[in-house]
């Protein structure tokens, strides 16, 4: 009988990932590790499937870390396209969400959608997003997209029941 295979309890693969990226020393070692390969030999291509990032990557951590040393493999502030909606505007967007029924601002329901707030925020501060931004900047903004239970108060208990007790009764049926 072979021996048992080591098994991490407590957190999973993609867990254990998150940390890596979340923590700034994890990803700095992570990178400086890399560096590291590239120093003994190995190609950067060959790095491309341990560390998850393609080969140009590494390269361009080697290059930092060759001009600025370790400080060369932090990440820069200020990367990415900058948001449309000011740090204002998202605490409004928030405030909304969190604390206003959507028929207060002429909605027809009472649960806010994605494709609602991007009207809203379209409406409010005349700036237009594409519809699958809005979850990246409702994420941002510390909420997640749920599904929620439909609920119509024109409906009749009673005609539900009998509905479903005459579905049980033809069910199976050809």
């Amino acid at each position: 009988m072979g021996r048992p295979v080591l098994k991490v309890k407590g957190y999973t693969s993609e867990q254990i990932k998150d940390l890596i990226k979340k923590e700034d020393k994890y990803t700095i070692g992570w990178r400086l590790h890399a560096v590291y390969q590239v120093s003994l030999g190995v190609p950067s291509r060959k790095l491309e499937e341990l560390y998850h990032t393609s080969f140009k990557q590494i390269t361009n951590w080697v290059h930092r870390f060759e001009d600025e040393g370790v400080e060369g493999l932090v990440d820069k502030p200020g990367r990415g396209r900058k948001s449309r909606l000011t740090t204002d505007q998202k605490k409004r967007v928030l405030d909304v969400i969190l604390n206003k029924s959507p028929t207060s601002f002429g909605y027809n329901t009472e649960t806010w959608t994605g494709p609602l707030v991007l009207d809203f925020i379209n409406n409010e501060f005349n700036i237009l997003y594409k519809k699958a931004q809005i979850y990246n900047i409702l994420k941002e903004l510390g909420l997640s997209y749920q599904r929620s239970k439909g609920f119509y108060p024109e409906a009749d208990p009673d005609k539900q029941e009998e509905f479903k007790e005459a579905l049980k009764k033809t069910a199976g049926k050809s």
